[in-house]
């Protein structure tokens, strides 16, 4: 079946009223939210005294278990960070291991307190003298499982499963902190997430708000999301997940070089960002929704100079993302206001469009 995409209400976009009104969930808001969620995070990370509990010297191995939702495209990141300098071995996997023991460090984010293949295999893990750290909800199988013997990073601040990816994002970071595998700068994360936010503020015009000049460019096409780096990958995989849980919108996520692999894809790419045809009409509809490729870019160095320039000549109408030429920052941060931009701007999408989903189930909390 063929993909129908998104069609824009684009004057709801510039219309602050209508968009506090169209937004009954409080979903820009919740988003809005990531610093915070990644302040509280650390702050109850340093209260249950994570540092001293993961002061274990060199792990054997440290597993990064992946979960539904949120948990897939954060795992990816995490062991995208540690993968160029880890000293111990780092396991991603869709449950605990069965080879897990008392030399090993388990880390989860789940938003399903129910998820009961997750427990059984954090109970295990416990039991077998594992050391274990869950970020996910107070209540429930899950909480349940470690009992103690892990470290439960629960949310203190409220907002829907769909955006959890900065919180999660940043009890794995400090899991790695903690452990000596990794050196990130999580306060500056929370910073560069409220600034981000800020730019992204539904009081902001379009030409001067990030997040809805995105919306805007994805808005009636079929988002390509192509990562010129591992890290890029990640957060085009959560972008991809954002779009489709928020706003409808069906989207292609993938390593670049994957993606160039794909001859059809890449003749439809090109088709529509390097206009080969000059006989066609370019406000035609014939009813086939257009690619629109982004090109997204989180690391930096002559390597990634390079990949970029390469990636540019292949596709030379995409559009690249690359948060580097806007702001300062490790790849951590990057990663993180990249993921967050697209989240403010899925929410765009699906207001504007009329297509929001994934908020039922969530009731903003009031004064």
């Amino acid at each position: 079946m063929t993909p129908v995409p998104t069609v824009l209400d684009d004057s709801l976009l510039d219309d602050p009223a209508r968009l506090a009104e169209a937004d009954s969930h409080g979903l820009l808001r919740a988003a809005a939210m990531a610093g915070a969620q990644v302040r509280s995070t650390a702050e109850l990370a340093a209260e249950l005294e994570l540092a001293d509990r993961l002061d274990l010297g060199r792990p054997r191995a440290l597993v990064l278990v992946v979960r539904p939702g949120v948990g897939r495209a954060l795992t990816r990141l995490l062991a995208g960070l540690l993968a160029p300098s880890c000293p111990v071995p780092v396991v991603v996997a869709d449950a605990v291991p069965n080879w897990i023991g008392a030399l090993d460090v388990v880390f989860a984010h789940t938003d399903d307190p129910a998820d009961r293949e997750l427990a059984a295999g954090i109970e295990r893990a416990c039991r077998y003298g594992a050391s274990v750290v869950v970020s996910g909800p107070q209540d429930g199988p899950v909480a349940a499982s470690i009992a103690g013997k892990g470290v439960l990073l629960a949310p203190r601040i409220p907002v829907p499963p769909e955006l959890t990816f900065a919180r999660g994002v940043a009890a794995g970071l400090l899991a790695a902190n903690s452990l000596g595998l990794l050196v990130a700068d999580v306060q500056a994360l929370a910073d560069q997430l409220d600034a981000e936010a800020e730019r992204g503020h539904l009081g902001r015009d379009s030409f001067a708000n990030p997040a809805k000049a995105l919306a805007l460019r994805l808005a009636g096409r079929v988002p390509l999301l192509w990562g010129l780096d591992p890290l890029a990958v990640a957060v085009a995989e959560h972008a991809a997940y954002a779009l489709g849980a928020l706003a409808g919108t069906v989207c292609d996520a993938a390593d670049y070089r994957q993606a160039v692999a794909r001859p059809a894809l890449l003749r439809a790419a090109l088709a529509s960002t390097g206009g080969q045809d000059i006989f066609a009409d370019p406000d035609a509809d014939d009813g086939v929704p257009k690619p629109r490729v982004l090109l997204l870019a989180v690391h930096t160095g002559p390597t990634a100079d390079v990949a970029r320039y390469e990636a540019s000549h292949t596709l030379p109408g995409a559009s690249v993302l690359a948060p580097a030429d806007e702001i300062g920052g490790d790849d951590p941060v990057r990663a993180g206001v990249l993921a967050l931009r697209f989240e403010l701007a899925a929410v765009y999408l699906g207001l504007a469009a009329g297509s929001m989903g994934g908020a039922g189930h969530f009731t903003p909390a009031t004064a």
